[in-house]
């Protein structure tokens, strides 16, 4: 269960302070303030190369905080990662479910390395499953699944220790629009009936724009803009009807535009190098 002294509801759910990461002369994340709100759904969104895996990991604690401070409701990710990593489920670009093993055995495999208690185990792993839609296919080996059902089985995953924040990193790469739609589905259902937090990455701008509450845009590691799909919209349209003013006609910019319009510029430079590359095209091969 949650630890009840993890922090009240009026703190942020991930708050990030001055957090900066390099690698050798690589700034990869520069100085980043962001806050998000216990419960809402919130997209961390930009180019391959702009840090937003790398912010993620540090606050999963996968990373440690070299420079600035990452809170996690109220706890510390440097000085108490145990306490944060309770707190949290956590689906990552990379496959983590066992092709060798069932669906059931996946997620009981994860309730025992979140420390799910022998009593609560089996009852907790059948939630999940449940959640997530699974319950059928349960006893099957997670080889014979489809690309969405293994998403959603890393979804239950990351369910099965009841956490209060859900990170998931690129959670539908390489899916296609119909599994998609049913893994954003199982998302919204869940964070609905027990107000969890959610902090998704995603290169989908119609899924950021139809299911996040607000996004930051990141470009060479810093946060371009902040606020809500709408905001974003209205901001650029504005900027448009300003630069342009053409009698009879009304720009309606897309998020897709806002994404161009922050990281249009250098885009070429930042995708990422040959490992990110090959990383995410096997992953999306195994899951296709």
């Amino acid at each position: 269960m949650t630890d009840p002294t993890a922090g009240t509801t009026d703190e942020p759910a991930v708050e990030l302070t001055g957090l900066t990461y390099t690698f050798g002369d690589l700034r990869a994340v520069d100085d980043i303030d962001l806050s998000v709100a216990a419960g809402e759904v919130f997209g961390l969104l930009g180019p391959n190369g702009a840090g937003k895996t790398t912010a993620i990991r540090c606050v999963t604690t996968l990373l440690p905080v070299p420079q600035g401070r990452v809170r996690v409701f109220g706890r510390d990710a440097a000085r108490d990662r145990m306490g944060v990593r309770r707190l949290l489920g956590y689906v990552p670009q990379q496959l983590s479910a066992d092709a060798a093993l069932t669906g059931r055995e996946n997620v009981s495999l994860f309730a025992r390395v979140f420390d799910v208690s022998r009593a609560e185990r089996a009852e907790r792993v059948a939630q999940a499953l449940a959640a997530v839609d699974l319950t059928d296919a349960a006893d099957r080996m997670a080889k014979t699944y489809s690309g969405g059902m293994i998403r959603r089985l890393e979804l239950a995953q990351a369910l099965v220790s009841a956490p209060r924040l859900l990170m998931l990193d690129e959670p539908t790469i390489g899916l296609d629009p119909i599994a998609r739609t049913s893994v954003w589905e199982h998302i919204d259902a869940v964070r609905h009936a027990t107000g969890m937090t959610v902090l998704v990455t995603t290169h989908y701008m119609d899924e950021a724009d139809q299911y996040c509450d607000r996004v930051a845009l990141m470009h060479r590691g810093r946060i371009r803009a902040l606020g809500t799909p709408g905001e974003l919209r209205a901001a650029l349209r504005e900027r448009l009807l300003a630069a342009s003013p053409r009698p009879g006609q009304d720009p309606r910019p897309t998020l897709e535009d806002v994404f161009r319009d922050v990281a249009g510029a250098g885009l070429d430079e930042q995708g990422g190098d040959y490992r990110s590359v090959r990383s995410t095209r096997r992953t999306a091969s195994r899951v296709g």
